[in-house]
């Protein structure tokens, strides 16, 4: 039996449903200062300053100068019953993900985990927003709080996001284009990505 398409009517009314209100509040983010700033301030405070060690190191950041200073590397859809890891390589060629898109099985749980470097500066406020369109509207869209982060070039950082859950039901099964921005406070594009995730009623069919 041929899947059914959806009308423009009913993905409307998905991405009504989709549709949360708005929670945005007066934050009003802090002045950038830079790690050097950062680390002479209040030196003679012997306590402020075994904090700071703890929390961007005690040794000098030795970073590529030309790499900038936040590197999204990859993401990966963490989903328990999957038959094969859901990798997208962000260091690469990003136009073909859309051509490429992940399967996943209607109804699973998965998260998304966002691997990225710090390599210079404190970056304040980052955050992982994403859009979801399904035939050119827009179904939904979710955003992450993602933090706060000191230089670290040697390793990396992971964010994993809450637990979601894939669409389900005969309508919802299809492809959706999916565009991804990792961002921070200053609106700074760290990275913006485009991919695909097609919802089938099982892993292979």
């Amino acid at each position: 039996m041929a899947e059914q398409e959806p009308t423009p009517e009913q993905l409307a009314a998905i991405a009504a449903a989709n549709e949360e209100a708005d929670s945005a509040v007066n934050y009003k983010p802090p002045a950038q200062k830079s790690l050097q700033e950062i680390q002479e301030l209040d030196k003679d405070d012997e306590s402020l300053r075994k904090y700071k060690e703890a929390l961007l190191g005690n040794t000098a950041v030795v970073a590529d100068p030309k790499a900038p200073n936040v590197q999204v590397t990859r993401m990966t859809l963490v989903c328990d019953s999957a038959p094969h890891p859901l990798v997208l390589d962000l260091q690469g060629d990003l136009d073909n993900f859309r051509k490429n898109p992940f399967v996943l099985k209607e109804g699973v749980e998965y998260k998304i985990k966002i691997n990225f470097k710090v390599n210079k500066e404190i970056v304040s406020g980052l955050k992982y927003i994403q859009q979801s369109f399904r035939k050119g509207i827009k179904v939904d869209k979710s955003e992450y709080m993602v933090g706060s982060y000191g230089p670290r070039p040697d390793q990396e950082y992971e964010f994993l996001t809450t637990m979601e859950e894939s669409p389900k039901g005969m309508l919802a099964r299809g492809t959706y284009d999916i565009k991804s921005k990792f961002t921070d406070d200053d609106k700074h594009d760290h990275l913006s990505w485009e991919w695909s995730l097609t919802i089938k009623k099982d892993w292979k069919e």
